[in-house]
């Protein structure tokens, strides 16, 4: 199996894996000799105004909602290979949600039944509220 040598983002959208930064550090937290020992944390570093992939209009929403750089570090499992596929999951899951377009809002008028159903329930709190009055007394 070959690896994988681009991240799918969206339909128009995939990074080339050589543009990530990875490190990848000790876990913090208590653990036996593994945890002591092993680099399992991973961190992935991708540049937003550096990347060749993406285009100028993709660049400027992503930097607009993401900042310049997007750091994803993961340290979940014991595996550094586990925590390598994590983080770029996390990545991907960022990067497609800050592309993300909601479709614009359309105004819509309310319903004659909308309305109606408003207003009687204005009428009934109304009631509640005047049944909370002491009497009026003066005849």
């Amino acid at each position: 199996m070959t690896p994988v040598r681009v991240l799918r983002v969206s339909g128009t959208c995939s990074i080339a894996l050589d543009e990530l930064r990875w490190e990848f550090t000790g876990s913090g937290g208590p653990g036996g000799q593994h945890a002591n020992t092993a680099n399992t944390k991973a961190i992935v570093t991708f540049d937003l105004l550096g990347s060749p992939s993406l285009t100028d209009s993709q660049r400027a929403l992503l930097v607009e909602r993401l900042g310049t750089e997007v750091r994803v570090a993961v340290d979940a499992t014991r595996s550094q290979a586990r925590n390598r596929t994590l983080a770029l999951h996390r990545l991907q899951e960022r990067l497609a949600a800050g592309l993300r377009r909601d479709p614009p809002r359309r105004a819509t008028k309310p319903t004659v039944a909308a309305n109606r159903r408003r207003l009687e329930s204005k009428r009934r709190h109304s009631q509640t509220k005047a049944r909370r009055r002491p009497p009026d007394t003066t005849d």
